[in-house]
């Protein structure tokens, strides 16, 4: 995917960049492509498991406004943290990044 897929796929997801009074401050300022995409591919998982955001939370142990976050690729999961999104859908970590390509973010590509 390029880096303007994953904007596309950003928008799509209803991500707005909020100011502190919670308007849109119009910033381009979008998360991480491979975060967003990890995310998207948990929100996909549970929904073909056809688990809620409420049920995955109390499967897996997590709040439910951090399994948004991860969704919408606004949070840097740990490796716990995806081991225990992998038991709540019943899957094999491996499944969280079927899919992804190997690029680097742009801090690493920027310097």
């Amino acid at each position: 995917m390029t880096q303007r897929d994953y904007a596309q796929l950003f928008m799509v997801s209803g991500y707005r960049k909020r100011s502190s009074r919670g308007v849109s401050s119009g910033s381009s300022d979008l998360p991480d492509p491979q975060l967003l995409a990890i995310g998207m591919q948990i929100r996909r998982l549970r929904e073909e498991g056809g688990y809620s955001l409420e049920q995955l939370a109390e499967r897996s142990g997590l709040s439910f406004r951090g399994l948004i976050y991860i969704e919408h690729g606004q949070r840097n999961a740990s490796v716990l943290t995806l081991l225990r999104i992998a038991a709540g859908l019943d899957v094999h970590p491996a499944r969280l990044f079927d899919g992804l390509s190997c690029m680097s973010s742009p801090a690493e590509a920027g310097g």
